[in-house]
């Protein structure tokens, strides 16, 4: 059975909207978008010590899908991190887009719950969700995670969408590895039990 692992880049207040760019995500007047562009090297850092070959798919919600395929089929594949992106199968959970561009990326069919437990029991590694805020809200919900990697930037933002909200019952953690960047960014991996 593959495991879902909630990969996030926040805050150390929590906050994971607007990492990228400035107009990335500005609901509610968010105005302190691209935060995470000084942290780039960390995050490197970190993304590279990883294990990222347990990878066998990602998941994303319909708007970071959409900034994703904006900006990663057009890196050379010298990248690590776009070869590794556009070469893997990338399912995209969404009521409202029917097709996609972006080369191995399909639309998740059918009511989240099943749809995602399906693609679980369908092999061995990880199916990783990036971002897709709202997303992973309904992912917990249903219970269906199995890990966080939690990259917590040493910043403070003081606004913005915050990755942990309510829960409909507490959710044990038991912590699996930590370490830290050059930079002050702190890499968290917990998994469920």
């Amino acid at each position: 059975m593959r495991n879902l692992a909630i990969i996030e880049f926040i805050t150390v207040d929590g906050v994971m909207q607007g990492l990228g760019s400035p107009d990335e995500d500005t609901d509610d007047g968010f105005t302190r978008g691209g935060w995470g562009a000084p942290y780039a090297p960390a995050i490197h850092e970190a993304v590279a010590a990883e294990d990222s070959g347990q990878t066998e798919a990602f998941l994303f919600g319909r708007r970071t899908y959409e900034k994703m395929a904006a900006f990663w089929p057009h890196q050379p594949n010298a990248n690590p991190m776009a070869r590794q992106l556009n070469e893997t199968p990338k399912y995209v959970a969404t009521r409202t887009l029917a097709g996609l561009d972006w080369s191995g990326a399909q639309v998740l069919r059918g009511d989240l719950g099943p749809a995602v437990a399906d693609l679980k029991g369908g092999g061995d590694g990880d199916i990783v969700v990036l971002g897709s805020g709202h997303l992973v809200a309904q992912l917990m919900q249903l219970g269906l995670v199995d890990e966080y990697r939690l990259f917590i930037h040493p910043l403070l933002l003081g606004a913005g969408k915050r990755l942990f909200g309510a829960l409909a019952a507490p959710v044990n953690l038991r912590l699996e590895s930590v370490s830290a960047t050059s930079l002050g960014t702190v890499v968290l991996r917990y998994e469920c039990c």
